[in-house]
């Protein structure tokens, strides 16, 4: 059992029976003497999603998760699960739309590089690669000359997912997607 002073990005906590992915950290340290410096952290629900933030001193134990982490591949979408096939041993994953919904707009057919987050075997959510390469395939014609204004305009995806794109760009063109953010950062 980790303190909360010991906690990292990235780690899996379980908190009223609950399994928490910590996402960020804000350490404060108040200046009256005495008192004791506060962990505010943000947490993503697993599986399903949803926030959740709580602040911990230092010293508060909190209960660790065993967490491991796996590389997949995403191979079909069967009603409202998606199925996923480890890199190594093959084995298939299902997880319901409900647990990925902010990934699904990024998921693309034989995606590769996406990480499996397992405890005790099973499957509680997926992370995705920070960027991604997708292909517009609809866009309004884009203007000659348009790459010295910052201007933008809207693109659509296979996927569903809608961004906004420099006004240069046309269909069919590949681009890099962060996938963190969800903005346009450059032609692929």
């Amino acid at each position: 059992m980790p303190k909360a002073a010991d906690v990292k990005r990235g780690n899996l906590v379980e908190i009223n029976g609950q399994y928490m992915l910590v996402q960020q950290i804000d350490v404060s340290s108040p200046t009256a003497r005495g008192a004791k410096t506060l962990y505010r952290m943000r947490f993503n629900k697993l599986p399903g999603g949803g926030k959740y933030e709580e602040a911990f001193t230092g010293d508060e134990m909190l209960k660790d998760a065993a967490l491991e982490r796996r590389k997949v591949s995403y191979l079909y979408k069967e009603g409202d699960l998606y199925t996923f096939m480890d890199s190594e041993d093959y084995a298939q994953y299902m997880l319901n739309s409900d647990a990925i919904e902010a990934q699904l707009p990024y998921l693309m057919d034989g995606m590769d590089g996406i990480m499996a987050l397992l405890v005790e075997g099973e499957i509680l959510s997926i992370e995705l690669p920070s960027t991604i390469v997708m292909e517009i395939i609809e866009t309004v014609p884009g203007m000659k000359a348009a790459s010295a204004t910052g201007r933008t305009k809207p693109a659509k995806f296979a996927t569903g997912l809608e961004l906004q794109v420099p006004e240069y760009l046309e269909a069919g063109e590949k681009v890099k997607i962060n996938t963190e953010t969800g903005k346009f950062l450059s032609r692929a």
